[in-house]
């Protein structure tokens, strides 16, 4: 496992992979045991992993328990990220849900607790309630990093014109910035090409990326019959709903074959691949609910896509920008003077 910063807003250090561990508990109704929780987590350690991703609503608390549990004496040898938004209730509350910070103060003094820390590495915002003004959202987290209680601070499943908004309103009140973003991503799903992706490469955000396998879509496991996640509490399902994915799965199982992997690593090494070509840090998020899963994603660390392989799979995934971005790309001839194949662009998207 190799490491890098979490953005270039940070010096936070992070593994290449994030473990998520919204299958630690089984409050939901599904998910894994302590016992199968303690042997996943001991093979992603082992493999080098240090970024931990919770919430206090997985599992309905349990997931961060276990966590805690999991980390024990170490604790500092990992990255411990968490969110807060949704509660940790099995019936959410008028007052300990969404983003105030009334309940950003009390969801994470009770995540602590869970956690069995004093501090929290990464604290996200999971979801916008769409009620909140970003000024009290930012000033509450500003406040948990004064606190100490949390390190760092990001925004997840957040819009990017609201993301943009606050990292510039955090920078200019001189408030604790926003270092990340999180959202999905994955061959099947790269809306966040069109915004997201562009914004946190030029603001220097960490992203986060769940779901790379497009909720098991990608793994062709659906084809032969197995139902997979289609049965389980997962938050996300990608079926062969449109003509696309149907086209995006044939050529991950293409691939798949000419290099003698399974298509669930293919998938994986293209995210991982992606990451590489990227201005900023792109951090894949896995989830895996068993030791077979967690060691098909540890074996992807060593799959390499060609060139070739890796532009079919960019081409047949790729979403339409729509307006303005087409628009612009038409124009780009006549606003650089005539020739833009001769200017020489930024590496990363210009703010």
């Amino acid at each position: 496992m190799r490491y890098t910063t979490f953005g270039h807003r940070t010096g936070l250090r992070v593994s290449e992979y994030a473990l998520g561990t919204a299958n630690f508990g089984t409050r939901w109704g599904a998910g894994a045991e302590p016992a199968e929780a303690r042997r996943i987590f001991d093979r992603f350690a082992e493999a080098g992993g240090t970024f931990l991703d919770t919430a206090d609503t997985y599992q309905f608390g349990e997931s961060e328990e276990l966590t805690g549990k999991l980390v024990g004496a170490d604790r500092d040898h990992f990255v411990l990220a968490t969110k807060f938004a949704l509660g940790a209730a099995p019936q959410p509350g008028i007052s300990t849900t969404g983003n105030s910070r009334k309940n950003m103060a009390a969801s994470v003094e009770a995540s602590l607790k869970r956690l069995g820390t004093d501090h929290i590495d990464l604290l996200w915002v999971h979801f916008p309630d769409q009620l909140t003004p970003m000024e009290e959202i930012l000033r509450g987290l500003d406040d948990l990093v004064s606190a100490g209680k949390i390190h760092h601070a990001g925004l997840s499943n957040f819009p990017a014109w609201r993301v943009s908004r606050a990292a510039t309103l955090a920078d200019l009140r001189n408030w604790a910035p926003v270092v990340g973003v999180q959202h999905e991503y994955s061959l099947v799903e790269r809306t966040a090409d069109r915004e997201l992706l562009p914004m946190a490469e030029s603001l220097g955000l960490g992203a986060a990326l769940w779901s790379p396998l497009g909720g098991g879509l990608l793994t062709g496991k659906y084809r032969s019959g197995a139902e997979g996640r289609l049965t389980d509490l997962g938050a996300v399902i990608h079926t062969e709903s449109t003509g696309q994915k149907t086209a995006v799965v044939d050529a991950v199982l293409a691939v798949a074959e000419e290099i003698g992997a399974p298509p669930a690593q293919v998938a994986v090494a293209w995210v991982r691949e992606r990451a590489a070509r990227s201005a900023t840090t792109l951090v894949p998020i896995i989830g895996p609910r068993g030791l077979a899963q967690l060691d098909s994603y540890l074996d992807a660390l060593d799959v390499e896509l060609t060139p070739a392989q890796f532009a079919r799979l960019s081409e047949v995934s790729a979403v339409p920008l729509g307006a303005p971005h087409e628009a612009i790309a038409g124009s780009l001839g006549g606003l650089q003077g005539g020739d833009a194949g001769r200017v020489v662009a930024p590496v990363a998207p210009v703010a």
